[in-house]
């Protein structure tokens, strides 16, 4: 019995350190190709006029889509920071989806709102329309009232009435910098297969706002919002930046992404039946255009930002990170036949492996892991060389890769300029692997039993305002 444990330890043990070598070899890997991008990316700034080329070329109309629900402390501040964005001509389409606080009646209240009549474009199944407001003061606002559906059906709801031929998905708690739309739209530009791109998402807590812009950046006090920026910035700069090269973005945040309207249409919408709508739809394009061949790419930028409130308590932050996996164990089974399937090209065969096996299974294997190794320790008998082959690439590696995605945050946009900051995101990187690293592992394996459960929901999410952190 004793000899069987054993050998179920050490197989389970080899099983999870190939697991955090496989991980961090990916990781490895895709920091490297962002590194080179990053770098290539920021001297073709300093030589590219966006505003130019933009008015040269034509700047394609954009609709904002923003589902609200129960968003009354954030909604009015960040649609006026839509407002104020520089673009040529774009509209912003508030879709409140059945707010039970006052999110319509401080919209209303706000901007003048006025009952109005909007023909629709597309036919989309949605919760019933209750009305539809345009806006007295300002001729490119108007808000869709609807029964409760749900952020995606909020969303196809907003699709079905936008009349531009790209569309912004927008989260109603986030707030866009003024030239993001000019930025991400010199994409479709100058590839015109662009289908959908994606911007970076950071982190709002601890900043200045001032009429709906972030005027001053700094680190959060609350040491659970640190910990995000850091994971935002590993993320988006070293993950996304490195999967874009290879052309096989895989996600693009529900905050702020842009989408050609035609095709998101053709390829049925958002799917409402799904708590990771978001990246359902970028993995269904991707399955969509390779099936009906169609000339295709999904980028990232980095510099088009969105700036979004995150949770400052463990409650909060554990429904969001249930949420976001049971969204990616749902759309990788719904996709499932494009797993090494040689059709769908290097989404199929590498980034589809990637996210099931490493990124959706990997929070199960990297708990297996700590328990075996608590094992290991209590029966005895534990070997020098898997100790230190263990912490070395549990908690070293990971160390690496986050010093290397503040690294790439340093030499590329430097948003926290401030000494203190970066000095703090260093230490962060040190201090996530011993206790934040675990916490997120147990949230993702709560949504393993969550999915398992049946449970639907998105949880109810708490926000503070942007008003509370414009305080110094």
């Amino acid at each position: 019995m004793v000899e069987a444990l054993w050998t179920f330890v050490w197989y389970c043990n080899a099983l999870v350190l190939g697991y955090f070598i496989a991980i961090s070899a990916v990781y490895f890997l895709t920091s490297l190709v962002a590194f080179r991008a990053l770098r290539n990316y920021v001297r073709r700034l300093h030589s590219l006029d966006t505003k130019e080329l933009i008015a040269s070329a034509g700047a394609p109309p954009i609709t904002l889509l923003v589902p609200a629900y129960n968003e009354e402390a954030t909604c009015v501040e960040s649609t006026r920071s839509f407002l104020t964005l520089e673009y040529p001509e774009y509209e912003v389409l508030v879709v409140n989806d059945g707010s039970r606080d006052q999110t319509l009646n401080r919209l209303v209240e706000a901007f003048d709102l006025a009952p109005a009549v909007r023909a629709p474009t597309a036919e989309i199944r949605t919760a019933r329309i209750r009305g539809i407001y345009h806006s007295r003061r300002y001729s490119n606002l108007w808000v869709i009232d609807k029964e409760n559906g749900g952020k995606a059906d909020s969303l196809n709801a907003g699709l079905s009435f936008c009349r531009t031929s790209l569309f912004c998905a927008m989260d109603a708690d986030s707030l866009i910098e003024r030239e993001a739309l000019v930025r991400v739209a010199r994409l479709f530009l100058e590839d015109g297969t662009t289908v959908a791109a994606g911007g970076t998402i950071r982190i709002v807590n601890g900043c200045t706002i001032r009429a709906g812009i972030v005027t001053d950046i700094r680190l959060p006090k609350n040491y659970l919002a640190r910990f995000q920026v850091l994971e935002y910035l590993r993320a988006f700069l070293a993950g996304r930046m490195g999967w874009s090269v290879l052309n096989a973005t895989f996600v693009i945040s529900g905050a702020f992404g842009v989408f050609r309207r035609s095709t998101v249409v053709d390829a049925g919408g958002y799917a409402t039946d799904t708590v990771g709508e978001d990246m359902e739809l970028v993995v269904r394009l991707h399955r969509y255009c390779r099936e009906n061949r169609i000339p295709y790419r999904i980028a990232y930028m980095p510099d088009p930002v969105a700036w979004t409130e995150c949770p400052e308590s463990t409650k909060i932050l554990g429904r969001q990170r249930d949420r976001w996996h049971r969204g990616l164990m749902e759309t990788m089974w719904r996709h499932r036949r494009m797993l090494f399937n040689p059709r769908y090209g290097l989404i199929g065969l590498l980034v589809c492996p990637y996210f099931f096996f490493l990124e959706m299974l990997g929070p199960i294997i990297e708990f297996m892991g700590y328990i075996s190794f608590l094992i290991i320790l209590f029966l005895g008998s534990p070997t020098a060389v898997y100790i230190v082959a263990f912490l070395l690439v549990a908690f070293v590696l990971g160390v690496a890769l986050s010093l290397a995605a503040v690294g790439l945050e340093e030499i590329s946009f430097r948003r926290y300029p401030r000494t203190s900051d970066l000095i703090g995101l260093f230490l962060l990187a040190i201090l996530e692997n011993f206790g934040y690293r675990q916490l997120n592992t147990y949230w993702r394996i709560r949504a393993v039993f969550s999915k398992i459960r049946g449970v639907k929901g998105w949880g109810k999410m708490e926000r503070k305002g942007f008003a509370t952190e414009a305080k110094k």
